[in-house]
């Protein structure tokens, strides 16, 4: 999924390797759509309409595998869902991209990336990310 990271926790995380800045590991991690892709600079079209919410997800082992040797990749180990769809999102437009957030609302982009398949979320429909299709890499 990652295609970028948002410049914002690129500074954070530059803050806190180089300089003392502070970094405090987020308890859960939150999982967006979007219908317009975002980018290094710009947080992009989050999804909206009835019954969006971002997914909440634990920081944990159960979630996360622990990574280590030479992976520098970390993949989803439980499938993630929306609730479902009480109205078209965004209009019915199609869901480009996704993205993780440290918070339920607003908070930091870390990453995004576009979906393997673009689509709209339509009334009734229940969007998810099956096990392993979250994957973040680090270079």
């Amino acid at each position: 999924m990652a295609s970028g990271k948002y410049e914002a926790f690129s500074q954070l995380v530059l803050n806190w390797l180089f300089n003392g800045g502070t970094f405090t590991q987020p308890t859960n991690l939150y999982i967006a759509l979007f219908s317009v892709t975002p980018s290094v600079s710009s947080t992009g079209t989050e999804a909206t309409g009835s019954g969006y919410a971002r997914i909440t997800v634990a920081c944990n082992t159960t979630n996360w595998p622990t990574i280590s040797s030479s992976t520098t990749t970390i993949t989803n180990n439980v499938a993630q869902s929306y609730s479902a769809a009480t109205g078209d999102w965004s209009s019915a437009a199609n869901q480009v991209a996704a993205g993780i957030w440290s918070a339920l609302s607003s908070g930091t982009l870390y990453y995004w990336g576009a979906l393997t398949e673009a689509k709209p979320v339509l009334n009734g429909d229940t969007a998810s990310f099956a096990i392993d299709a979250i994957t973040v890499q680090e270079l």
